[in-house]
């Protein structure tokens, strides 16, 4: 029988039932609604538990909020739940104990077993805040407790962060209370979380501090190529192209087999000098070498430095060529021939770029908007601007802070402020609040075009989401609304300027 026919009769014997008067036939009706399944109640949505949760006062626990709209079934039921919900608060600039008590939540449940990331998470949460203490008091508990959810990834950011904020011996501590809470977790402390030390000082160009602890080390932890090719990026990074190609040729000298990561650091170095004929002639190389095919991430790292050189048919050439070699481009090698588009101010092709990726399910990110935004805001392109917006905007994407400070910059600049306050409204909606110098921009842009109390709502939005406003967004309103007479308004701001508490008010990432 046809499924459509069997739910039509099982519905009338339902309708039927319920008209019948007829006590023997009536009760059939409470068995059939047994039969009936209930669908599963949906899932909520990050935005909306991103709300709650970004919204509830710091100065009340959050776990009798977190034990209401997150049961131990819903976690368990969708275990990417945990991890998407605190990417989202990273986003949103929420308070970092707000993070931090949700982590601690999923830990408490006996019966929910926390993905590794959603403590790589945690911690880039914490280390952007420059809590430090807390981070290295959670990787001691976690050894302890879920040992499992240790990770490399997890190591490398703390590190990273701690290398960029701390002095160098801070970060050696690090390191080494870091190999204890590995230790007691029984877990190997080897070749890889020496790498993620060294690269946290290579990816800054410190070569020196890199070098000395590479010296220091070095018997302990054998050297491997990706030792190797970490002291070569950090040569990279620090931008000095002799003292790179110095120790290149120093390791080959010492026995170095380069491979194809080697490669792509060397190629990368030379497109970014602008020395992209040289970079070529390094491909060509490679791809003559046994064992070293060019992967998608060389093709790509050859694609941005040909939209340096404004080459953009080259660079469409190697795009090309990745289909020719077997290999699938990814969202990194359609980027950066979007940015050799926009850099020879082709955005037409920039667009359909856009429309491509989206047309064949590979999905745009943050860079794919900002680039097309930085290009159509150099040449002058608002219109097309503000419908990418609105496109942008309907898609439910969620921007980051540095294409959130352009568009805000942009919307205020050229006297739309509507603009400005309709993202500001969609980043709320999203649990998201907006970091404090978009503030600025929209309150100014906001109070110069009759908006005061579309700019006094913004303010109070933030302070009401744990964050802090800037001085600058406090005398501006406060300026504006005493030139109004508006002096209850002026009180009131003054009253919740003071109660402020010293909340920690991360760097945008």
């Amino acid at each position: 029988m046809n499924l459509d026919v069997k739910a039509h009769n099982h519905a009338t014997l339902l309708a039927n039932a319920s008209y019948d008067t007829r006590g023997d036939e009536l009760k059939t009706l409470p068995k059939l609604l047994l039969l009936t399944p209930l669908p599963p109640p949906p899932l909520p949505s990050v935005d909306h538990l991103a709300n709650l949760i970004t919204t509830h006062p710091t100065s009340l626990s959050l776990l009798p909020l977190l034990h209401r709209i997150l049961p131990p079934p819903l976690l368990s039921s969708s275990p990417s739940l945990l991890d998407s919900l605190l990417s989202r608060l990273h986003s949103a600039h929420s308070p970092t104990s707000h993070a931090l008590s949700l982590f601690r939540y999923a830990l408490s449940l006996p019966s929910f077993s926390p993905p590794p990331s959603s403590l790589s998470t945690t911690i880039l949460i914490l280390s952007r805040a420059r809590l430090f203490p807390p981070a290295y008091q959670l990787l001691d508990e976690i050894s302890q407790t879920r040992p499992s959810l240790l990770s490399h990834r997890a190591l490398s950011i703390l590190l990273s962060f701690v290398a960029k904020f701390r002095s160098f011996d801070e970060t050696l501590d690090a390191f080494a209370r870091a190999e204890r809470a590995w230790a007691h977790a029984g877990l190997a402390f080897g070749v890889d979380e020496f790498n993620a030390l060294l690269r946290a000082f290579c990816a800054r160009g410190r070569v020196g501090q890199a070098r000395a602890i590479f010296r220091r080390f070095h018997s302990r932890f054998p050297s491997n190529s990706r030792i190797l090719n970490t002291l070569l990026l950090g040569f990279k990074e620090s931008g000095n192209l002799d003292a790179f190609d110095l120790f290149y040729h120093e390791m080959v000298t010492r026995g170095f087999e380069p491979d194809a990561v080697t490669y792509c650091i060397r190629i990368d170095a030379y497109c970014k000098k602008g020395r992209f004929s040289d970079a070529l002639e390094l491909f060509e190389e490679m791809s003559r070498r046994k064992n070293c095919s060019p992967t998608v991430e060389t093709m790509t790292t050859l694609i941005f430095g040909a939209g340096i050189v404004k080459n953009p048919s080259r660079a469409r050439r190697l795009f090309d060529e990745i289909h020719e070699r077997g290999l699938g481009p990814d969202k990194g090698a359609y980027n950066a021939l979007m940015g050799a588009y926009v850099r020879a101010k082709d955005l037409g092709s920039g667009m359909a770029l856009l429309d491509e990726m989206e047309e064949k399910g590979i999905g745009v990110d943050d860079v794919s908007y900002n680039t097309l935004f930085c290009g159509l805001k150099r040449i002058g392109h608002l219109e097309e601007f503000w419908k990418l917006y609105k496109r942008m905007i309907d898609q439910g994407f969620m921007p980051r802070t540095r294409t959130v400070m352009l568009l805000m910059k942009t919307f205020c600049e050229n006297k739309r402020p509507d603009l400005g306050l309709e993202l500001w409204d969609y980043l709320i909606g999203k649990g998201c609040c907006p970091h404090r110098h978009a503030l600025d921009l929209l309150v100014t842009s906001l109070c110069c075009r009759g908006g005061l109390a579309e700019a006094y709502r913004c303010f109070q939005q933030m302070i009401d989401r744990g964050r802090v406003p800037s001085e600058r967004a406090f005398h501006v309103l406060e300026g504006f609304l005493e030139q109004m007479q508006e002096m209850e308004k002026v009180e009131e701001l003054g009253q919740m300027w003071k109660t402020l508490q010293p909340l920690e008010d991360p760097s945008p990432s």
